[in-house]
């Protein structure tokens, strides 16, 4: 996180607190019976992002390890941010579908989207998958800065949520 801007705790639903998640899910918001904020994991539709994964730490004696999925929750981030974050299609969908996997070629400027899996992209993956809510308009940023060595082939991400 370079620049921060807006971010929330939300409660995060069954399937994320099973399957976890990398800082940098793209989430959308969901239904709850109770009054709360709540999310899942984007399939395209858009709320804001993770900025920490739900087991960020590989120190297992920090106060964040493990506390997200035990305690059912996530800090969403929106509005505009400048992050950088490997949680991004690494890939291209047709090639993730049947193979061999070609990258896919980030640049700056480039429109970013979620893509069906809530990962960044710059593919429309509705209007490649076929699926019905195409074509996808809900842009969630700009690429800033593209993966490469010497970043460690983080994507720089202007956020626009």
């Amino acid at each position: 996180m370079f620049v921060k801007g807006d971010s929330i705790p939300v409660t995060v639903d069954a399937t994320m607190v099973s399957g976890g998640w990398t800082g940098g899910q793209g989430v959308k918001w969901i239904d709850s019976p109770i009054d709360e904020f709540k999310v899942g994991y984007s399939d395209g539709e858009w709320g804001g992002f993770l900025l920490w994964g739900s087991d960020e730490s590989s120190d297992q004696f920090t106060a964040m390890t493990g506390q997200f999925p035990y305690y059912k929750y996530g800090v969403l981030f929106f509005g505009g941010n400048l992050i950088s974050t490997t949680s991004y299609e690494k890939y291209t969908y047709a090639s993730r579908q049947v193979g061999p996997l070609v990258p896919l070629v980030y640049l700056p400027n480039d429109t970013l989207l979620f893509s069906l899996r809530g990962l960044w992209t710059k593919e429309d993956e509705w209007t490649i998958s076929g699926d019905p809510r195409a074509p996808n308009t809900h842009v969630t940023g700009y690429v800033a800065q593209i993966p490469k060595a010497l970043n460690n082939f983080y994507l720089g991400i202007q956020t626009s949520l």
